[in-house]
């Protein structure tokens, strides 16, 4: 770290002040003179076959300029990537929908208001089907077949470790079902996006309220029949994602297809009502649990039968029981997992990621399990964790469930939340109201947790200008997470350039060539590595330019405390970056894709106080305690708000 650096500092968001302001853009405040306002036709049914649908009313009203059906837009099905090709989604329902919410036909007219008024009038005649909400009916023989080319409505599913686990050594197993209900992300700002023809070699320039700008170009391009490099991807202020807003959605598609085809700019924007069925919803797992232990607490294996529902469309569904199942032993030391995993289909909205996507559910299953445990052998649930946790010593530990944590002290953090929770106090309390019979009784819940973070490569350039400022290309694409901050201090503590002569550019496919978006907690691990190893071949390029100009070798040049760069132990000579950039036998500048270690395993423990009326069954949450040892911080600030962020999502869904 340079000497001075602004690394590690509670900097203030460079964002905030046009978000505060209202100077900041999300896709509805873009303004397109003439652009024509789409609205979908939704399903009321949950599953039925189409068997007409009727436009010719709709089509006669004030500022219609046209209605489209699966048949006028002839787009392909979609089909997914992490489960079975049979369950690909039509970017409109045809013969038949699948929940209620699905798209059937669109509507582009001269304002929001007319579509609406137009959608009203569409008649569509629904024959009604057997509608299946339960993902356990959902993998029996006989349940309503939601894909009859199919077979069965099983998505996706995998046996880990077979039926070879055996509890034979078990004094104790703890059997129970935990359901991970379904969620909906429910961002400030839902699903929007406009989409207008181009110029020249860009066929269509979109502005969508997204994660990843660069997936839904891929997405787009694919469904569209179109080059990459033929489509301009934006994605402006975006008001949050959690999730939600990494897939490219049939209505991207289908209003991106209608851009085209009227060679006129189309938008869309969700109301609240259509978002909470339309938009994917998280989480929805049911897992039956069983956990052996010997009776000091050790535990000899833990069997997990887990059915994850869908949705009407599985894709990412698939994939969500994968991280479940790769980190379903925690932060403890289980000799055997057995973990059988289905995805299923349902009529209901399509599941995806959900802040987390997986890996909570994992958690959650875990620590509720060893809690029970702890209850069953009148061991302190403290006392238990204790017992079983991975030792420091071990690391890099793997886990029989395929993941290799790189570190971890899990007691030292446990250790904090309970000091700074005052467990034993805690405890007494507890006892005293029990002794008392008090109707509030107090709920003392402690956890632990690993993670994995840290997916993908990512790009990340970085150029220092004429006037001595630089601009910064990231492929992480923020929305409410403070990159422009982050990133704009990764590279001042690097090159010494002031915070604020630093331009950070990001979510834009026609300034920033690629990147993964920014999702499963790899923004700053992926992305400010990436912007971090583009500044240090800046500087690199500079000490040898500084070095040119001053006759010096470049082992010689060191970067004094305000940024400049000279010789070792003599001020005098060093030169601005201003100057650096004139005298530079080559532009400075660094393009780089950072691949560095694959996964990282971050930690913690909490400890959450709650009052219980036992008479009416409402619950206080007192206190809540947070301990994350997410390693090195580069802006307490932004990690603050992160960890708000989420405890008041993990709150919100307990």
């Amino acid at each position: 770290m340079r000497p001075g650096s602004i690394l590690g500092h509670p900097v203030k968001r460079s964002e905030d002040p046009r978000f505060l302001t209202g100077a900041a853009r999300y896709t509805e405040d873009l303004v397109r003179d003439g652009a024509l306002h789409a609205v979908f036709v939704r399903s009321f049914a949950p599953h039925a076959r189409v068997e007409s649908i009727d436009t010719a009313g709709a089509a006669a009203m004030p500022g219609v300029a046209g209605i489209y059906t699966a048949t006028d837009l002839d787009l392909d099905p979609r089909p997914p990537e992490s489960c079975r090709g049979e369950f690909a989604r039509p970017p409109l329902a045809s013969d038949r929908v699948r929940f209620a919410g699905e798209a059937v036909a669109v509507i582009v007219a001269d304002t929001r208001a007319h579509a609406l008024d137009a959608a009203e009038a569409v008649l569509v005649d629904y024959h009604p089907l057997p509608a299946l909400i339960d993902p356990l009916r959902a993998t029996e023989p006989d349940a309503p077949l939601l894909f009859p080319e199919a077979g069965d409505n099983i998505a996706w599913q995998d046996d880990f470790g077979g039926n070879k686990i055996s509890f034979a050594t078990a004094d104790v197993v703890v059997k129970h079902r935990f359901v991970n209900q379904r969620v909906a992300p429910v961002p400030l700002e839902g699903n929007a996006i406009l989409a207008e023809p181009g110029r020249g070699d860009t066929a269509l320039i979109v502005h969508v309220s997204c994660q990843a700008p660069h997936l839904v170009r891929s997405n787009l391009a694919s469904a569209l029949g179109l080059k990459e490099e033929e489509l301009h991807v934006i994605a402006p202020a975006v008001g949050g994602g959690f999730g939600a807003k990494i897939a490219t959605y049939p209505e991207h598609i289908v209003v991106a297809a209608l851009a085209l085809k009227l060679r006129r700019a189309v938008r869309y924007a969700d109301s609240r009502s259509e978002n909470m069925s339309a938009m994917t919803h998280g989480r929805a797992q049911i897992q039956d649990v069983e956990l052996g232990l010997q009776d000091d607490g050790t535990i000899v294996g833990l069997r997990v039968h887990l059915v994850q529902d869908g949705g009407a469309y599985p894709d990412d569904g698939g994939l969500l029981p994968q991280l479940t199942r790769q980190m379903a032993t925690g932060v403890y030391a289980i000799p055997a997992v057995e973990l059988r995993a289905r995805c299923v289909a349902t009529n209901t909205t399509p599941i995806a990621a959900y802040r987390g996507a997986g890996r909570p559910e994992a958690t959650a299953l875990i620590e509720r399990v060893v809690s029970m445990a702890a209850g069953e052998l009148g061991m302190d649930p403290v006392q238990l964790r204790r017992r079983n946790f991975i030792s420091p010593d071990d690391f890099p530990y793997e886990t029989v469930t395929e993941a290799t944590y790189d570190c971890g002290r899990y007691e030292a953090a446990l250790d904090k939340a309970l000091e700074v929770a005052g467990y034993e106090s805690l405890r007494r309390e507890q006892r005293a109201r029990r002794a008392r019979a008090d109707v509030r009784k107090l709920g003392i819940g402690v956890a632990c947790y690993v993670e994995v973070t840290g997916f993908g490569p990512e790009f990340g350039a970085v150029e220092v200008h004429e006037d001595g400022g630089a601009t910064v290309r990231t492929g992480v694409s923020p929305h409410g997470q403070g990159h422009e901050t982050s990133l704009a201090q990764v590279t001042s503590g690097v090159l010494g350039i002031p915070f604020d002569k630093i331009r950070v550019v990001h979510s834009d496919t026609q300034q920033v060539p690629r990147g993964g978006g920014t999702m499963g907690s790899r923004s700053l691990q992926k992305g400010g590595s990436a912007v971090h190893k583009a500044a240090a071949e800046v500087l690199e390029k500079a000490k040898k330019a500084a070095a040119s100009r001053l006759e010096a070798s470049p082992e010689d040049i060191a970067s004094f405390e305000d940024g400049r760069l000279g010789i070792a132990g003599v001020p005098d000579s060093a030169l601005e970056w201003s100057e650096l950039v004139s005298v530079a036998a080559e532009p400075l500048r660094a393009t780089t894709d950072f691949e560095g270690e694959e996964l990282s395993y971050p930690f913690g423990a909490h400890v959450s106080v709650v009052e219980v009326d036992t008479e009416t069954g409402q619950v206080f949450l007192r206190n809540h305690f947070s301990v994350d040892d997410c390693g090195r911080i580069l802006n307490p600030m932004l990690v603050r708000g992160q960890v708000h962020g989420g405890l008041a999502q993990g709150i919100a869904q307990a």
